[in-house]
This record gives C-alpha cells, structure tokens and sequence, in this order.
C-alpha cells in the first residue's frame, strides 16, 4: 500500500478511571477520560470537554489528510487539493497540529488514568483502550484496498500480519495505516510513564521529577544526535507529553501550584520550537502549503490553553452526554478516516461527480459513521473482555 509520510517534523519511516477525553494512542483514551475521575477534593469529576476538544483535533487531521496536503489524495480528488479548495487547503494545512493537541491531553490523561494504578492495571487499561478498534481497522483498510476496481495497492500478508502488533514502525515494515507513527510515539510514552512513575507508585513527587528529568534527557538527546536516545526519549514530541502531565498536576493539586505551571511553561516553549521548526519552511513553488510560524505558535498555544481550561474547570458545565459520544467515537475515526476517505473520495467526486465541499463533508460523515460501527461492534464488546484476561484481579 502506498502510505502517507508523518506530517513533517515526524520521526522518519503523526482508563477506567480517567475524566475528559484524549488520545490515548493519538486519541486512543476517548473512552476512558469520559469516566468519573477524582478531583483534590476526593470528588467526582467529569471532564467531558475534554471529549469535544479531541474529537476538534480529530477533524483537524482529517482536513489536514483530506485537503491539506498532496500525495495519494491527490489521486483520489483526481488533482491537488488547492485546486479543489483553493481558499481552504492552506488552512487544512495546519491540521496536521491536532497530533501535537492530541499528545498535550494523552499527557493529561495518562497522568490521571495511572493515579492509584498497579502496573498490571495500567498496561491492562492501554492494551485493551488500543488494540481491538485497530486490528478492525487494519483488516479493513488492507480487505477494502485488496477490492480490484480499488486504485491503492494493498500490503504483502507478511507485512499486514507484522502491523498487527503495532511495532512496524520501529521494525522499518510498511504500515497500513498512515497515522500509526503517532501510536508509536504514544506507546513510547506509556512504556517511560510506566516505567518510572506507575511501577513505584505515582506520587505528586514522583511525577514532578519524571517532568523533570524527561524535559533535560530529551534535550541532550536531540543536542547528542545519537538515533537510539532519540528513539526512546521524543526531544520532538515530549514537551507535548509533558505539558498534558503538568496540566494533570494543576487539576489534581490546584491552580496555584508554580512547579506544575513551571512544567506547562517550559513545554509550551519547547513545544512551539519543535512545531515551528518541523512544520514551518521557506516560501517554496515546490512546496504544497506556505505555513506561518505566528498561526504555529498561536495554534500550538491554543491547544495548551484549551486543556488548561478544562483542567482548572472553566468547561465544567460542558457536561453534554453527546460529548462522550464523541470522545467514544475519536479513536476508530482517527484510525480509518485516511485511507478509506481516499477510497470514498474517489467514489463521490471522480466516479458520482459531487462537488469538492459536498464529498468532503459527506466523507467525513461516513467515517464517523463507520467509527460509531466499530465502537459498537468491536470496541464495546472486546475491550472489557481484554482487559479482564490481562488483569483477571479487575
């Protein structure tokens, strides 16, 4: 199959108990942070807004995928999308920062879903959250792309069966899904949150000095250019992680903490380098979009502000039901809305004729509906049944 690139600025080839929504792999937590959390207080909390805010950063990749960029979609409008959006696609092209709005909440809600966790549990929370709603997607994306009058090339089985354990990435094999370089970047952050936080036992300190100590490796990582310090500590990806850590911090032991602002001030500012500094490039007739390092700074901004105001509680009336539908339905979307959108693309505009606008919405339709079919049908009934042969004690 013939698969997209990370947005630039990528590596080279984007639980139960938490409250809110996030990416849990990308958005894979959409489930669980629309569960009742804790506040500091020992009470309830449920941040549902956090929900809407990954399903915004969803549809923000997808705009990006479907007419911000060239490439394979390209062939499925039958041209390059600043000719189907010609007042749009450099707008589309900023989408590809919902990945970094999506790694600010996983922070945030990792942080939260470990609280009190036994490491057991919390690999038992990702497997679970992660892996049923991929393998669908995987076998759909590479049965859909193996239809003969379908115009993208399918994966070898070898290859398909090697994506199945969401280590292709690193094992340099094709994927199948374009989007699944951000699940590695996520599993990376599971394995070091693990690792020096949930296996001692997370505390207000522990965390703290995991912020720490990551922000400084990462630095000398990217200042030591050695590929395997790289790999294992994201210099371009953990200012997001952690910022989202820093914000849990502000929720769970109030707004007047200066560690924790501390810690979301320095990511903000790393983060927006390494935003700027992978997405943005000069005044090119070569290059597809001509992104603004002010509307970089300001988007990148935005996300941090956005969870920061759900986690010091300016959205705590924002307590609509269908937000957790939403927060339900990111995951499976973020999944198949690249590859089969080419495939729905290609079927309303070149083959039924649709105007651009009109299959772009109706494509984004359909691959929210298909999500809601995967949640209902795959996630549903196989993610608590993952859970409990992980950690049977649940």
């Amino acid at each position: 199959m013939t698969t997209t690139s990370p947005p630039p600025g990528a590596p080279p080839v984007s639980s139960d108990r938490t409250a809110g929504g996030a990416p849990g792999a990308g958005p894979a937590a959409a489930r669980d942070t629309a569960t009742p959390g804790r506040d500091r207080a020992g009470g309830a909390a449920r941040l549902r807004a956090l929900d809407g805010l990954r399903l915004v950063a969803a549809l923000m990749v997808a705009a990006y995928h479907y007419g911000g960029r060239n490439g394979d979609i390209s062939r499925a409008w039958g041209g390059s999308p600043t000719h189907q959006f010609p007042y749009l696609s450099s707008a589309f092209a900023y989408g590809c920062l919902g990945v970094q709005i999506f790694f600010v909440i996983s922070g945030f809600v990792i942080c939260l879903s470990a609280w009190g966790r036994t490491l057991r549990s919390f690999v038992a929370s990702r497997v679970s959250r992660l892996y049923p709603a991929y393998w669908a997607a995987i076998l759909l994306v590479t049965a859909v792309f193996a239809l003969p009058w379908v115009a993208f090339k399918a994966l070898a089985p070898s290859e398909v069966l090697t994506n199945l354990t969401m280590l292709q990435y690193p094992l340099g094999v094709h994927r199948v899904l374009g989007v699944c370089w951000t699940l590695w970047a996520e599993m990376r952050f599971y394995a070091l949150f693990a690792l020096c936080v949930v296996l001692p036992g997370a505390t207000r300190g522990r965390v703290v000095l995991f912020c720490a100590g990551w922000t400084l490796a990462a630095a000398l990582a990217q200042s030591a250019h050695e590929p395997f310090l790289t790999t294992v500590l994201m210099p371009q990806y953990a200012p997001f992680f952690i910022g989202g850590v820093g914000l849990y911090l502000l929720h769970r032991f109030g707004r007047r903490d200066p560690v924790a602002w501390t810690i979301v001030l320095v990511s903000w500012l790393i983060g927006q380098h390494y935003a700027v500094a992978g997405l943005w490039h000069a005044p090119s007739v070569h290059a597809f979009s001509y992104r603004s390092t002010t509307v970089i700074i300001a988007i990148v901004t935005l996300g941090f502000a956005a969870v920061a105001a759900v986690a010091l509680g300016a959205f705590r009336r924002a307590d609509w039901r269908w937000l957790t539908v939403a927060g339900a339905l990111t995951y499976p979307f973020y999944l198949v809305h690249e590859h089969l959108g080419w495939v729905v693309i290609g079927a309303l505009h070149r083959g039924a004729g649709l105007p651009s606008y009109v299959t772009l919405l109706l494509t984004v339709g359909l691959m929210l509906l298909l999500a809601w079919v995967l949640h209902r049908w795959v996630e549903r009934p196989l993610t608590p049944r993952l859970r409990r042969a992980i950690d049977p004690r649940r």
